[in-house]
């Protein structure tokens, strides 16, 4: 299956060598939309400076050589000199059944590779807040999309699941008592557990006099010892923790739709043993060097203020290791383990400048090879209506399951309202289904490293470019196929293109693979969000003015009836790309 635009490149490239000379074979057709045809070639204005003509001459060239005969049905040379081209109808209607006859819908499989994907990275013991909803949403959409081109994707949940505050977590879960409700808060209210803790220790530091054995703050650095010596009890009391907050984490993707599940968690713990080696490794081949009592790593090209280099610290002075320590094994374990061929991290894009100096070490030591290629698909900001990071009144980061739930609520007062005659039951499976595909949709339409205000009243609306007006579009087609008995799987017949939004329709519905293949090479979910915002807009009006279950004739019905289905299928693969749910009504 080819889409009309690479089907049209050799033809064109064809016709660029017959008229120019065989120099000009490889040459770019510039094929670009035109809002006078199908298509505009712009490449006699890229070549007429090289031949020495004017641009209108090498356009008539071109079009003299051109063989687009069952292709074209009108060109033209216009302004300047381009080419407009205006497709055959048959030849669209023939393009669209093989793109119907393919299981894949014109999906295309790419060689396989191994993509490990580094998303969400929660912390135990603590609640995930609306900075996680971005990192967590476009990793499953990009993952999702991957596996749908025939990647191996290694999903990496990289939770912050080690270091100096679970000696402070254990002391306080070890004071409540195992088993206890505010034990349980790990569970319903991590924050809780958390602030309780820290609160504590606060309070044990600032006391007088200094404190003893038995005092929260020196128990809890005394713990830290034990976890990292790995004494049993405390890893005991630790897997407890962490235990407890797994179901959390579970609670939270299951509401959200994502695909993360315990077998994807590889936290900060798994690479603790192998940071020492990565140090004494750097250090032997004098990669890095000690400076003021820090093993640091100094690269080319990275200087702060006043031109001083800026160091990646490997171990700090106290012995201790950092985010850089654990993000090199990281790297290393992802390349020499998985098999990497890329390696993503959906984080925060603040974090470019470590990442990068992580990388250019991991090469440096001959750890990241070449031909692996790391990204950065880096995430911006959720913002209020203040246009500030979103977080409560109070000033604190916005609790992801209390948006989560409102969203919920929000979708549900729409629902009440625009469908009473639906019975209850059914009625919270479709606000469920629209409140959470409105908020992940409303992140992905947007470009995964910019920033965008929070708005729930119109992500839940079901008009715009929302996910309820894309949910909506399937909820119809399903009421279209309900009312004749049919399943939009069985539907098969003929297509025919004799009205102008049916072929809008069709071409619409050729691009469906070279945006997923897109998605997949650039990482940007919104590329495919916006083509369903498309489809969904050339549906509503293909639906509109071309009657289907009340067409003229019975080939003209079966032909829409199966435009129809195959717009079921590309609309609900591509949400289900999206990580949105399709509803059965709305």
């Amino acid at each position: 299956m080819v889409s009309p635009l690479v089907a049209l490149t050799p033809k064109v490239q064809s016709a660029i060598a017959a008229a120019l000379g065989d120099d000009y074979r490889e040459a770019d057709p510039v094929l670009r939309p035109s809002q006078f045809a199908d298509v505009q070639v712009n490449a006699a204005l890229a070549l007429a400076k090289k031949v020495g003509m004017p641009p209108r001459d090498v356009a008539a060239k071109i079009v003299a050589a051109l063989d687009l005969d069952g292709v074209c049905d009108s060109v033209e040379v216009s302004g300047p000199g381009f080419i407009n081209l205006t497709f055959s109808s048959a030849w669209i209607a023939g393009l669209l059944q093989e793109v119907e006859a393919d299981e894949r819908a014109g999906v295309p499989l790419q060689p396989t590779q191994n993509i490990p994907i580094d998303y969400s990275a929660p912390n135990v013991a603590k609640e995930m807040h609306v900075g996680h909803l971005r990192t967590t949403v476009v990793g499953d959409s990009i993952a999702r999309t991957l596996e749908h081109l025939g990647h191996n994707v290694i999903r990496q949940n990289h939770i912050g699941d080690w270091g100096t505050p679970f000696g402070m977590l254990i002391e306080h879960l070890l004071d409540v008592g195992e088993g206890s409700d505010e034990a349980g808060l790990l569970v319903t209210d991590p924050n809780a557990f958390y602030q309780a803790a820290r609160v504590k220790f606060d309070a044990a530091e600032k006391a007088e006099p200094a404190g003893s054995a038995g005092d929260f703050n020196v128990r809890a650095r005394s713990r830290v010892v034990l976890l990292q010596a790995g004494d049993a009890e405390t890893l005991r009391l630790w897997n407890e923790l962490v235990d407890l907050s797994k179901v959390y984490f579970n609670k939270l993707y299951s509401t959200l739709g994502v695909t993360l599940t315990d077998l994807h968690l590889a936290g900060e713990s798994m690479y603790n043993d192998a940071l020492p080696g990565i140090c004494e490794e750097l250090e032997s081949r004098g990669i890095a060097e000690v400076s003021d009592g820090a093993l640091c790593v100094f690269l080319d090209g990275y200087t702060g203020r006043e031109g001083k280099p800026v160091p990646l610290i490997i171990r700090k002075s106290d012995g201790g290791y950092g985010y850089a320590t654990t993000d090199l094994a990281t790297i290393k374990y992802r390349v020499h383990d998985l098999g990497a061929h890329r390696v993503l991290y959906v984080i925060g894009a603040p974090q470019s400048l470590h990442l990068n100096m992580v990388w250019d070490t991991a090469r440096k030591a001959g750890w990241l090879p070449d031909d692996v290629v790391p990204v950065h698909v880096q995430i911006g900001n959720v913002l209020g209506e203040d246009r500030k990071i979103l977080k409560t009144r109070s000033g604190a980061p916005l609790r992801l399951m209390a948006l989560l739930e409102e969203a919920v609520d929000k979708a549900r007062a729409v629902i009440d309202e625009t469908r009473p005659d639906l019975d209850d039951t059914l009625r919270a499976t479709i606000a469920r289904q629209i409140g959470i595909g409105a908020v992940k949709y409303a992140d992905l339409s947007v470009a995964h490293d910019s920033e965008y205000v929070f708005d729930l009243d119109r992500m839940v609306a079901l008009t715009g470019n929302t996910g309820p007006y894309l949910q909506y579009v399937v909820a119809r087609v399903r009421s279209i196929f309900r009312q004749v008995g049919l399943d939009p799987a069985a539907q098969h017949a003929p297509i025919l293109l004799g009205e102008l939004h049916e072929r809008a329709l069709a071409t619409h519905l050729l691009g469906f693979g070279d945006v997923v293949a897109e998605v997949g090479d650039t990482y940007e979910p919104h590329r495919l969000a916006g083509y369903l915002f498309e489809l969904a807009q050339a549906f509503s009006a293909f639906y509109e003015n071309c009657p289907v279950l009340k067409a003229e004739h019975d080939e003209v019905k079966e032909s829409r009836l199966t435009l129809c289905a195959l717009v079921f299928r590309v609309m609900t693969t591509g949400l289900d790309l999206l990580g949105l749910e399709s509803p059965e009504r709305m």
